[in-house]
């Protein structure tokens, strides 16, 4: 896209004396005429460039506003390369890798000793999530509207939707935007999207504020939620909810105590557990639970009598 080209060409104009026309276009792999229009931009937006031409011409900053690298510490760059593998990681280009190689191999005076930080946010769902995400970030890009069939407790819809952010939290990849259908801003979880695309029509940006990613917004504790589990399972308590979301009965079972954001959610969460588990209340949720292993029981009685 035109914007991580413009980045481009001023990163390296911040750590090289002089390039040229040629060698930028050779770089960035579009035409001489391409970059001296990416030029003009730049010059446009108040960076101070200066051309010349004949021997010993070429394309550079003027002096005083170059880039010291040398504010940038080993640690920095370590950090640096952290997240741009960690999005390498979910990528479906070679974006990420090549701005990578680009960094290494300008700063190695920089980079000692070994990585002691990796980040992976691909998960299971790499070859699923890539696709999603390369054609979500070219829409941001581009201001394009996307389509996309989503499926939710609710049931299955068509969307469309102007996006703004895509957003990594509790373990999952979300997205941001204005739904036309429900004419308000949503939070799409890109596991339950499908047939993700971009569309030709451009989209005005409307006032899009980041998103409220705070626990209470998107899973408000409306539901008191109370049940007793077997000593065995502390370390799924721990993980989900910490060590202080639970008490330890004199019998060893564990007293957990949580809010909890509905019904649904709940009773699909105790039922993990098996027979690990049992919820105490809210009593709607041990009544559904009770009602789902009667009706599991006599379809494996069944299956048994067969």
């Amino acid at each position: 896209m035109k914007i991580d080209r413009l980045i481009g060409i001023l990163s390296v104009l911040l750590q090289e004396e002089k390039t040229t026309a040629p060698e930028l276009a050779e770089r960035f792999e579009v035409s001489k005429r391409t970059i001296n229009r990416d030029i003009e931009d730049l010059c446009k937006a108040g960076i101070p460039i200066r051309t010349a031409q004949g021997t010993g011409g070429g394309i550079s900053i003027m002096d005083g506003y170059r880039m010291d690298r040398t504010i940038l510490t080993s640690k920095d760059m370590q950090m640096i390369l952290a997240g741009l593998r960690s999005l390498d990681s979910v990528s479906g280009s070679s974006y990420y890798r090549q701005l990578m190689e680009k960094i290494q191999a300008r700063s190695s005076a920089f980079i000692v000793g070994r990585d002691s930080l990796l980040i992976d946010l691909s998960s299971w769902y790499r070859d699923s999530l890539a696709p999603k995400i390369e054609a979500i970030q070219d829409a941001i890009g581009d201001r394009h509207l996307i389509k996309f069939r989503y499926y939710a407790p609710s049931g299955e819809s068509e969307r469309t939707l102007e996006p703004y952010y895509l957003v990594f939290r509790w373990s999952s990849w979300y997205l941001w935007g204005w739904c036309l259908k429900r004419k308000d801003f949503r939070l799409f979880k890109l596991n339950r999207m499908d047939n993700v695309r971009g569309t030709d029509k451009v989209f005005e940006c409307r006032e899009a504020s980041v998103p409220d990613l705070s626990n209470e917004k998107i899973f408000p504790g409306e539901i008191k939620a109370k049940a007793l589990f077997e000593a065995d399972q502390k370390w799924r308590l721990v993980e989900e909810f910490g060590p202080s979301s639970f008490t330890q009965n004199n019998d060893g079972r564990l007293l957990f105590i949580a809010d909890y954001s509905d019904i649904e959610n709940l009773v699909t969460w105790i039922m993990t557990f098996g027979d690990k588990a049992e919820l105490l209340e809210p009593v709607e949720a041990r009544e559904k639970i009770a009602s789902m292993v009667q009706k599991m029981t006599k379809i494996y009685k069944e299956d048994v009598a067969l």
